[in-house]
């Protein structure tokens, strides 16, 4: 029989053994209790760190639906603290103050979790087209342009509104100009803001196929017939009934001044209305244009893929027949060159509008400009109407033997340049624009032009944005966004020394104007010359 040793545990050692096992359960649950502890501390941790990166996505998405509502001409403004605009599983709202600079102050709140996170954005919008007496964006980015005016005594310009030049500003002489000056670049011999950056109209996503646009090529391709009229010559014309009757193209009697054109020619002269002359160029005996084809419209967009001119041998002006108590509202939009070698005006100031817009044709050099002046007689004393170029805006033959003053009541702008620079030796012909501000108060608007064209409203910049604490959008003026400056570097303070006294110069030191770069004038009128003038 085997025999099986044992070896019993003292008293004290099994109590150790015991101690041993509570001891390793006691420091088990510990770090059971810290595990849990530290997990439950890292999920509240990473739901607070969602929650306060959530609110910045929705204050950013807030910031940009502010931005597009401004951009878009609306107050920025969307929604409330009590009523914000739901997103996601939060919701913002945003708020808009104008600082009267020129900049817009625009805060957005993101909401979320019971929490908040505030951002603020300094916005600087720019002012449309035709709030401006003149308007140039140097589009061609050409870093000598400089908008000039000048003149002495009478013959001084007389600008009265506000000025954009996307290159200079340089008034001399006795020039008045009665507005703000805001310019790209510099600006001599006025004040006014330097650094604004504007562009003009955007023609490149428009629908020439609209049905709200009368197509006048079109019409004329399928109505037009060769016929004589008291306006001179013969040229191919459409029935009265049509829309496009206020026009002749190709007439006969002007191809000295047509035959070097690329593209077929419209004259603005209404051949079914009675046919005056105007020879004291006041308005009292002008032929009319009127746009009422017997449907009784008194508002009309017009393409012409061509060029117009308003010009006549024997007429000193042209007006735009007012309806009834509507009046008449009409754009011209053309895609070659506007000419006005003749007079226009508005039969009634108050309730017509018209705007003249020359678009560039890329397959022809010379177009997108409007030109103005006589080539041959100078006959041009003033023009009604909101006028732009997308490329240039040109003068012909305004001087001593031209025409030595014209006035624009409207506004005189081009997406490139507006050069009217007209000192010849001898004198200065004068330059008087009225800034017609019906457009910019909303007593008129222009068909087309005011509600379908990009960049017409005016555009929004955002310059910079922070984030901001909730307490800085209870302010009507907050502060602006800082922009960061380097700290300068100490320098010591030199020793002063004496300053000579300047030696005086008789003959003044003046800085030289630069040359012109003028587009080639249209063919000049060897026919009648025109009202006996």
């Amino acid at each position: 029989m085997a025999t099986q040793l044992t070896h019993p545990c003292a008293p004290n050692e099994r109590g150790n053994v015991m101690l041993v096992a509570v001891l390793v359960l006691v420091l088990l649950a510990v770090f059971g209790f810290s595990m849990v502890e530290a997990v439950t501390s890292a999920k509240d941790e990473g739901a607070a760190s969602g929650a306060h990166l959530e609110r910045l996505f929705l204050a950013e998405s807030g910031m940009d639906a502010g931005y597009r509502d401004l951009v878009s001409g609306g107050t920025g403004e969307l929604g409330s603290d009590r009523a914000p605009v739901g997103l996601g599983r939060g919701a913002f709202y945003t708020r808009a103050f104008d600082r009267g600079d020129g900049t817009i102050t625009l805060f957005s709140v993101g909401l979320h979790a019971r929490g908040e996170r505030t951002l603020r954005a300094r916005i600087r919008r720019s002012r449309p087209v035709f709030h401006h007496a003149i308007f140039a964006g140097n589009s061609s980015g050409d870093p000598d342009y400089a908008m000039t005016f000048g003149g002495k005594g009478s013959s001084a310009d007389d600008i009265n509104g506000d000025i954009y030049s996307g290159g200079g500003i340089r008034v001399e002489d006795h020039a008045d100009v009665a507005g703000s000056l805001r310019s790209q670049g510099t600006i001599e011999g006025g004040e006014g803001d330097t650094g604004v950056t504007q562009a003009g109209f955007d023609f490149s996503a428009v629908n020439w196929s609209d049905p709200a646009i009368v197509d006048v090529a079109a019409e004329f391709a399928t109505w037009g017939r060769l016929a004589s009229a008291d306006a001179g010559g013969s040229a191919d014309q459409v029935p009265e009934s049509n829309a496009a009757h206020i026009f002749r193209r190709n007439p006969s009697d002007r191809t000295s001044e047509t035959g070097g054109t690329d593209k077929n020619d419209y004259f603005l002269e209404d051949p079914y209305e009675d046919w005056r002359t105007d020879p004291k160029d006041n308005g009292t005996d002008a032929p009319f244009i009127s746009i009422d084809d017997g449907s009784g419209e008194s508002r009309r967009t017009f393409y012409i893929d061509g060029n117009l001119w308003i010009h006549n041998p024997d007429a000193m002006s042209f007006m735009l027949a007012s309806s009834g108590g509507t009046g008449t509202q009409v754009t011209f939009i053309v895609r070659g060159n506007i000419v006005f070698s003749d007079s226009f005006r508005l039969e009634n100031t108050g309730l017509d509008a018209v705007g003249f817009v020359a678009i560039k044709d890329p397959d022809v050099k010379d177009s997108g400009n409007i030109y103005l002046g006589d080539p041959a007689y100078g006959t041009l004393s003033e023009v009604h109407g909101y006028l732009y170029a997308e490329n240039d805006f040109l003068d012909v033959n305004l001087d001593e033997k031209g025409s030595k003053e014209v006035r624009v009541l409207g506004t005189m702008s081009a997406g490139n340049h507006v050069a009217i620079e007209r000192t010849y030796k001898g004198g200065h012909s004068k330059l008087t624009v009225d800034w017609d501000r019906r457009v910019q108060t909303g007593a008129v608007s222009l068909p087309f032009l005011s509600t379908d064209v990009p960049s017409a409203g005016g555009t929004a910049v955002m310059e910079a944005w922070v984030e901001s604490p909730l307490a800085d959008l209870g302010g009507p003026s907050p502060v602006p966004v800082p922009t960061p400056t380097p700290t300068p570097t100490p320098t010591p303070t030199p020793t002063p020394t004496p300053t000579p006294t300047p030696t005086p110069n008789p003959k003044g030191d003046k800085t030289p104007k630069p040359k012109s770069n003028k587009t080639p004038k249209p063919k000049s009128n060897k026919g009648k010359k025109k009202g006996g003038a």
